[in-house]
């Protein structure tokens, strides 16, 4: 595996390396939403979206671009 390749040339759009603290907070308060939700005993239940209790947009990453393969080379290591 220390030779192994990206099989697309995308990468992400900033320095950032990773959303992963962001997204388990995200995920947490989402859990916490739906428990609270579930303790209030009502009617009608109605649990939250994932994209109700956070933003993609606030997160460090832009998404991801392409870029040439010929250009830059060693982004196709992993």
């Amino acid at each position: 595996m220390s030779r192994s390749l990206r099989r697309n040339p995308f990468t992400g759009a900033t320095t950032s390396d990773s959303e992963k603290q962001e997204k388990r907070r995200a995920n947490r308060r989402l859990r916490c939403e739906v428990r609270r939700k579930i303790a209030e005993d009502s009617d009608s239940l109605v649990l939250p979206s994932l994209r109700e209790v956070s933003n993609v947009w606030s997160m460090s990453k832009d998404g991801k671009v392409r870029f040439r393969v010929a250009e830059m080379p060693g982004l196709m290591r992993k």
